[in-house]
């Protein structure tokens, strides 16, 4: 049976939609909205560019602040986590010998930023392994805090991961690594929406998140927050006229942030928007609708995982509006945006959109399942019926 709630958006409805993680979906009201905006801009882009928008970016600013439990002063729009996870790496001014720690979990783009710049300052990446299946919490921080050294000038952890959906038990991982004098910048790529934020609480020094993931605002909306001892040296990717210009009651910081160049705003005024509707569909609003989304993706893991006698691998607690469930090696490898044979025979033949994630070891296959309002547990009974058809015409 199709959710009610699927009526909210303009999936195409032959489409079985299970990889909400990636891209996010947004909703025709929001998609609206932000048709509006583009309209109110374009009825006098001089007055609209030159003196309202700084207006309605701190009114959409401060929305998203209360929603992820941040102070406004310290929280920018960016297009994408990537562009708040290059900011934050380009304004470290690493030296020869200094150390990133990520982990073996970290998200292809950002580790590629990672690379980047130590590569280019000559210093030094290292990979803590957070192994799966995964046993505890405490097994996740220990992994992480003990790959640490005095050389550590940063690391980047992932708040929810992207290719194992693992819910990273964040503020005790930041909290060891504060210990041992490290900061911490979250990829909070998957977080804003999915989990219940208090971003300053966390106690890392930058966090960066994308809205048009979870909270289903249109594509081009993310924030990075940056807290307030060590905001004055985080600057943009694209430097512009916030360098040297700074208007009357804006910091630096939201100067540089805000005016990088004319570009579409649109999608950064949605975001209060995103909130009130998603925040709509439960009489429970988020609260209710982050339960619903994460009752429904552990019992739908779990209808794969029977179907096909697969284990579950990350427990319960660890398990947020992502699951992955183990699939024997496979026979062709993947590379990069080559995807898996499976995921294209889902996707063309079946009509399912439902990724297949790799590990850093060769055996290690998962297919990641998501759920968002618009899903049912029917949805995973038909990827279920689909993934034993293919196993059965590969003899396995």
């Amino acid at each position: 049976m199709t959710s009610p709630h699927a009526a909210l958006w303009d999936l195409d409805p032959h489409v079985l939609h299970l990889n909400h993680g990636s891209f996010g979906a947004t909703p025709r009201a929001v998609l609206d909205r932000q048709t509006e905006w583009r309209r109110r801009s374009e009825a006098n882009p001089v007055r609209f560019f030159g003196r309202e928008l700084f207006g309605h970016l701190d009114e959409a600013r401060h929305r998203l602040a209360e929603f992820v439990g941040a102070d406004a002063d310290g929280l920018a729009f960016v297009p994408n986590a990537s562009t708040g996870i290059n900011s934050v790496l380009r304004s470290l001014g690493l030296l020869p010998g200094d150390e990133i720690l990520v982990t073996d979990h970290a998200y292809g783009a950002a580790r590629n930023a990672v690379d980047f710049v130590a590569g280019a300052a000559g210093a030094t990446v290292t990979v803590a392994h957070v192994p799966v299946p995964v046993t505890s919490p405490t097994d996740i921080v220990a992994a992480v805090t003990e790959a640490a050294t005095p050389a550590t000038r940063l690391a980047v952890i992932d708040h929810v991961t992207s290719p194992t959906g693992i819910v990273f038990p964040l503020a005790d991982i930041v909290g060891a690594l504060t210990e041992r004098d490290v900061p911490v910048l979250v990829d909070g790529a998957h977080a804003p929406g999915m989990l219940d934020l208090d971003v300053a609480g966390i106690g890392a020094a930058y966090y960066t998140g994308n809205c048009h993931k979870w909270m289903c605002a249109p594509k081009g909306a993310a924030f990075l927050w940056t807290r307030e001892d060590v905001r004055s040296a985080v600057a943009p990717v694209a430097i512009g006229w916030g360098r040297t210009s700074v208007p009357p009651g804006r910091s630096r910081y939201h100067a540089e942030f805000d005016w990088v160049g004319t570009d579409d705003p649109s999608a950064y005024l949605c975001v209060p928007t995103a909130i009130d509707v998603m925040g709509g569909i439960f009489p429970g609003g988020w609260a209710e609708l982050r339960r619903h989304n994460h009752e429904l993706v552990r019992a739908g893991r779990g209808v794969v995982a029977r179907a096909i006698g697969s284990a579950q691998v990350v427990p319960d607690e660890l398990t947020g509006s992502m699951a992955i469930i183990p699939l024997p090696p496979a026979l062709e490898a993947a590379d990069g945006f080559v995807p898996d044979p499976l995921q294209t025979y889902l996707a063309v033949e079946r009509h399912i959109e439902a990724p297949v994630t790799h590990g850093p070891k060769p055996d290690d296959r998962w297919l990641r399942v998501s759920a968002q309002a618009y899903n049912s547990l029917t949805d995973y009974e038909r990827l279920a019926a689909a993934l034993m058809t293919w196993t059965a015409q590969q003899g396995r």
